[in-house]
């Protein structure tokens, strides 16, 4: 499933900020929280795209 891979290559893309941001780095945090918005996205229009399956079987 295509949306569950880019789910994965956005959790491992903010790896080093979250790093960051738990060295101290404030900058870091803006930018995970950023990925985890997309995280959220992405995992909504997974939901969406299961329920589609889900419904025309």
């Amino acid at each position: 499933m295509k949306q569950y891979e880019d789910m994965k290559n956005l959790v491992a893309a903010m790896e080093a900020d979250v790093i960051k941001f738990n060295n101290g780095n404030a900058a870091a945090g803006t930018r995970v929280r950023k990925a985890l918005q997309e995280i959220k996205r992405a995992a909504q229009a997974m939901r969406v795209e299961i329920q589609k399956v889900k419904k025309s079987d």
